[in-house]
């Protein structure tokens, strides 16, 4: 097994383009997406089909509910709620399709994964897992080793001990044979976590290691300011927030 696994693409060609191709690189067998293909930014389309062809597994996020009418968009703030919108309007009827096939968890019983947008638990209430507290009740909603999952645009690894004990580790760890896992694989197209390249983690039998990639933001938010999209949208993507 040698996975990658991406999240949180949002609409953002150039930084799911840079990251196929780092993925390439590293000649990982398969690639998984964990939810978000748009909302956000200029090229739902593309990313949509792009990431069909390039994914053994597609999930569903918030974002992807929203466009297709399945979440409702109060839930979003007003920048967010905008990008959401114009989204909708401009979903070709096949990425439609393709959206509302996609699932919201997915288990790999051969490699002991978990794969889900925001939560093992409830997952379609989207919460956010940021906290060691959060995690604890999670890793009772699953049995596999090892659970993947985005949502809050921010890496993180939580890895649990057969005594209870949980500690939180960033960039990398190699797995221990009792320990169990919870992994946030970062954001593709809007980190958030202060650093502006895409992230995505590699996770194999070893341990997961979490990669970043540069891209051209410039020419994402040219794109998002010449279809109308929101100011703070496009500003932000700069500054990794």
């Amino acid at each position: 097994m040698k996975c990658a696994v991406i999240s949180d693409v949002h609409g953002n060609a150039e930084a799911l383009n840079a990251v196929l191709h780092d993925i390439g690189r590293r000649k990982a067998d398969s690639i998984l997406f964990l939810g978000d293909a748009v909302g956000y930014g200029p090229d739902p389309n593309e990313c949509v089909r792009t990431l069909k062809a390039a994914c053994s597994v597609l999930l569903a996020g918030n974002h992807d509910w929203a466009a297709i009418g399945l979440t409702e968009k109060e839930y979003f703030n007003p920048y967010a709620r905008a990008a959401i919108e114009w989204t909708a309007k401009v979903l070709d009827p096949d990425c439609l399709k393709s959206v509302r096939d996609f699932p919201l968890t997915h288990r790999r019983a051969e490699d002991s994964l978990f794969l889900v947008h925001a939560t093992p638990k409830e997952p379609e209430q989207w919460h956010y897992l940021m906290s060691l507290w959060d995690a604890e009740i999670n890793f009772e909603c699953f049995d596999e080793k090892v659970c993947l999952l985005g949502h809050s645009h921010q890496p993180l690894i939580i890895k649990r001990f057969p005594s209870g004990e949980m500690v939180a580790e960033r960039g990398e760890t190699t797995f221990g044979r009792t320990e169990r896992y919870i992994i946030n694989v970062g954001s593709v197209g809007q980190p958030r976590d202060g650093d502006p390249r895409a992230c995505y983690v590699i996770v194999n039998e070893d341990g997961v290691r979490l990669h970043r990639v540069a891209y051209d933001i410039g020419e994402t938010q040219r794109k998002m300011a010449e279809a109308g999209l929101p100011y703070p949208l496009i500003e932000r993507l700069s500054r990794g927030r």
